[in-house]
């Protein structure tokens, strides 16, 4: 799996660096409960996972010549926020969606242990990935976060890939059904027009190039919000919505039907 690091050369550390007084640092086994892809398979990192599972970690510490104190170990989903970066392709600063700590803890010289940590993956978490392909601009990252006195260290940071939820993905297949064609994800922190239902600060614009059936403007694209839950989930097209649907009314055929006539009904009266 490969590793990125914040800030190039002077920026992030490794969390092995920062315990180089004490002695070797954390290492980890990278896991999504109840699904598995191999490492690189599909160019995002290592473990893969979806909304509304549980992303696990598993952190080894040992001591060095030293007792040391321990006041956090904590693991942050983050994201690529649009606004925070200085150019399109930078992933430099992302946004925490969601962190789980350990409690304070003291680890003795030579000592080794396990941390098991466990994140609840968001509903409306950030894709990366929609019908099995990465999506342009997406990126998510599993953070470890140690704090020993004063001093904070953002150590291990791997990326990993999040699949849209099938429903999700029926969506995606629709847009494609009807020539629109995918051109990026971008995160960005606000909360949405219509998005009554949205719980986090971070909002996933997806935006797709209108087909010539419906007669847009050349360039015009169509931005679209998922705002899901466990068993439905609002769509917002544009200034548009939100519409929701429950995941078990919905089916593919369904998904292209209503989008047309939506688009249709929108911009070829």
């Amino acid at each position: 799996m490969g590793r990125e690091r914040f800030g190039g050369s002077g920026g992030l550390r490794g969390v092995g660096s920062f315990l180089g007084g004490v002695g070797r640092g954390f290492s980890y086994v990278p896991q999504f409960a109840g699904r598995e892809c191999a490492a690189g398979r599909d160019g995002a990192g290592g473990g893969c996972g979806a909304a509304g599972r549980d992303a696990r970690r598993a952190r080894h510490g040992r001591g060095g010549g030293a007792d040391v104190s321990v006041e956090r170990l904590s693991v942050e989903l983050v994201t690529r926020v649009e606004a925070n970066e200085p150019t399109d392709a930078a992933w430099t600063n992302p946004g925490v969606v969601v962190s789980h700590s350990t409690s304070a803890f003291e680890l003795a010289a030579g000592e080794t242990r396990e941390f098991r940590l466990s994140i609840d993956v968001p509903w409306e978490m950030p894709l990366t990935h929609a019908l099995g392909r990465p999506l342009k601009g997406a990126r998510v990252a599993v953070r470890t976060t140690l704090k020993i006195g004063k001093a904070v260290d953002r150590g291990d940071f791997d990326e990993v890939a999040v699949h849209a939820l099938p429903a999700q993905d029926m969506w995606f297949e629709a847009y494609e059904r009807l020539g629109f064609r995918f051109d990026e994800a971008e995160v960005k922190r606000y909360r949405a027009q219509g998005g009554d239902n949205q719980t986090l600060p971070y909002c996933q614009e997806l935006e797709f190039w209108f087909p010539a059936d419906y007669r847009r403007p050349r360039g015009s694209q169509l931005e679209t919000l998922f705002i899901a839950r466990h068993d439905s989930m609002d769509l917002i097209t544009g200034p548009k919505g939100p519409f929701p649907f429950t995941y078990a009314e919905m089916t593919p055929d369904g998904c292209v039907e209503w989008l047309d006539a939506h688009c249709r009904g929108l911009w070829q009266q």
